[in-house]
């Protein structure tokens, strides 16, 4: 916030908001202290978007470096591409002087095992990796003792979305992906439209939950466009949600969505009760916890 109430860019202000909590290896989603995938290795996507320009930059499966909102964002504007996955991104992080770094933590290593545990399988195994992918990140009962503890750390990812004293509106998603996933697993976080869309004219919308169902249905994308078509926020929120009704899930599997108009209207929606996001304003010394509408 100092930053956009000194008059700096939207596009700044997320990127930089994201670092901060890829930086913290207290957070298991995201960045440095993220879960790592079914053979113990960190796989980080991003994607960061500029809503006047409808530029966007993202990465996908990357291993050994960290912020990668920032490789994001220099994608955006250092190359021709929109999206670069695994080691292509890691040789263009090298290329530009980026220092490489394990992403893992002993505690996220631990909370790893200790899901292999539960579940009856020897840490790392890697015969027949595809079941024990699986296994591992299967939708959870509800009755799972696990569930609860997993809920947050297996599907988590963070997203800011800012106004600036210009008019602009940025977007930026990061995430250490679905714990225990298969490796090379890319969820909506780096996809532009599935879970990171903005632009000037509409809105901006951002998603966190299971990001195969964003890939599906288009969410991020959705809500705006639908702002497009004259919905206020809240209605074009709900249709969001409600295209993801036309799609098997289950116990485990939800969806949210913050978006953020140019007016500065904001809002939160989810498919599972209890969930909130932060936002403040320029006239506000602290950020605020908001619940998010249910659609479902």
């Amino acid at each position: 916030m100092p930053l956009l109430r000194a008059g700096g860019s939207a596009l700044d202000a997320v990127e930089l908001a994201c670092r901060v909590i890829e930086d913290d290896p207290d957070d298991h989603s995201v960045g440095y202290g993220g879960l790592p995938n079914v053979l113990g290795e960190v796989e980080l996507d991003a994607s960061i978007m500029d809503g006047a320009t409808l530029r966007a930059g993202a990465v996908a499966a990357v291993q050994g470096y960290g912020r990668a909102i920032t490789l994001a964002r220099r994608v955006m504007e250092e190359t021709p591409h929109v999206l670069l996955a695994a080691r292509g991104a890691e040789r263009l992080a090298a290329e530009l002087g980026e220092q490489p770094q394990d992403q893992r933590t002993e505690e996220a290593l631990r909370r790893w095992r200790e899901r292999f545990i539960e579940r009856g399988l020897t840490p790392g195994a890697t015969e027949n990796l595809r079941m024990v992918a699986r296994m591992l990140t299967q939708p959870l009962n509800l009755q799972d003792k696990l569930y609860q503890a997993s809920r947050l750390d297996t599907l988590g990812t963070v997203n800011f979305l800012a106004l600036d004293a210009q008019g602009n509106l940025a977007s930026a998603v990061s995430t250490s992906g679905l714990g225990w996933k298969y490796p090379g697993r890319v969820g909506d976080s780096p996809l532009i439209g599935a879970g990171n869309y903005c632009d000037n004219r509409y809105g901006a919308a951002a998603c966190t939950g299971m990001g195969e169902l964003a890939i599906r249905v288009s969410t991020a994308r959705s809500l705006v466009l639908y702002l497009k078509c004259g919905m206020s926020l809240i209605e074009a929120g709900r249709e969001a949600l409600r295209d993801l009704l036309a799609l098997d899930t289950g116990p485990g599997q939800y969806m949210n969505i913050v978006a953020l108009t140019p007016t500065g209207e904001h809002a939160g929606f989810t498919t599972v009760p209890e969930k909130y996001y932060l936002f403040q304003r320029a006239d506000m010394d602290e950020p605020q916890s908001a619940q998010r509408l249910m659609v479902g």
